[in-house]
């Protein structure tokens, strides 16, 4: 019970931080980072193996990659939270010369980026190649990648997921963020994506669902069940429900808010949703 208040304390700081790094440039992506906060403050703080310090060739740990980079508001604050930068440093987002980009990149050595994820579709095939390494280097750590469900309208993706099972890469977990939403409007309306659980298993992967993607208790039973299924001979994928712009009620259930910042009167709305827990940066 401590555990599980601890998380939802760190998750409420996250969504602030989103909200006020968001609105200070007047640009950035709220609703997906706030769909997925649940779900990295419970992978980093209570699920993944993570060394002290941080290093790009992650021997002897788990690693993530962050394949939707749009959402790097989330990840920026879960991040600097589990201590791989200073808050402080949240106060940089999109400025010029920053080493907190809009989408995550390499080139400033941000501890825990491990590529630069501004074009979608790619992380699951960076993710693959690392869990290949691991295997290599009789590794026998984890590598997580998350999604986004839109992304899966990318061609490189199914490649990825084809080859994974052909070549039994089963120290990877790939979790799918299922909330429906993209920056055109709903996935079904831009590209349907049918049923992906028939997909992801008819191309060879063991599928686990997390029905509410935004209770942590549901996450960290679904993330647990997804690594017992790891080294058993295929790739693991999670589809992981959620609700866009989670925590924020007028940003949820809606594409409207995938790239757009809140105004003042908005913001103030949206952290009075969510009262500080752990001190703004």
């Amino acid at each position: 019970m401590q555990e599980l208040e601890k998380l939802n304390n760190i998750t409420t700081q996250t969504r602030r931080d989103i909200l006020r790094m968001v609105h200070k440039v007047n640009s950035g992506h709220p609703g997906g980072s706030l769909g997925c906060a649940e779900f990295l403050v419970t992978l980093f703080n209570s699920v993944m193996k993570r060394n002290d310090d941080f290093s790009m060739d992650g021997i002897n740990e788990d690693i993530f990659f962050l394949s939707n980079g749009h959402i790097s508001p989330v990840f920026y604050s879960v991040l600097a939270r589990c201590g791989y930068f200073d808050i402080d440093e949240l106060n940089t987002f999109r400025l010029i010369n920053s080493r907190l980009q809009g989408h995550p990149t390499t080139h400033e050595g941000l501890p825990g980026v491990r590529i630069a994820s501004g074009s979608l579709g790619q992380g699951l095939s960076v993710a693959i190649g690392a869990s290949l390494s691991k295997k290599i280097n009789n590794d026998d750590n984890l590598v997580y990648c998350l999604m986004g469900d839109g992304e899966l309208q990318e061609g490189q993706n199914w490649e990825a997921i084809m080859y994974a099972a052909a070549k039994n890469v089963d120290n990877i977990i790939a979790t799918i963020d299922l909330n429906g939403q993209q920056i055109d409007g709903s996935t079904d309306d831009v590209i349907k994506l049918g049923n992906l659980r028939t997909k992801f298993e008819s191309f060879g992967w063991d599928v686990i669902e997390i029905e509410n993607g935004n209770n942590i208790s549901d996450i960290f039973n679904g993330l647990e069940k997804a690594k017992s299924k790891t080294y058993l001979g295929k790739p693991v994928c999670i589809l992981l429900k959620t609700i866009m712009g989670n925590g924020v009620d007028f940003m949820m259930h809606t594409h409207e808010w995938h790239g757009k910042a809140p105004n003042d009167e908005q913001l103030e709305i949206g952290l009075k949703q969510n009262p500080e827990t752990l001190g703004d940066y």
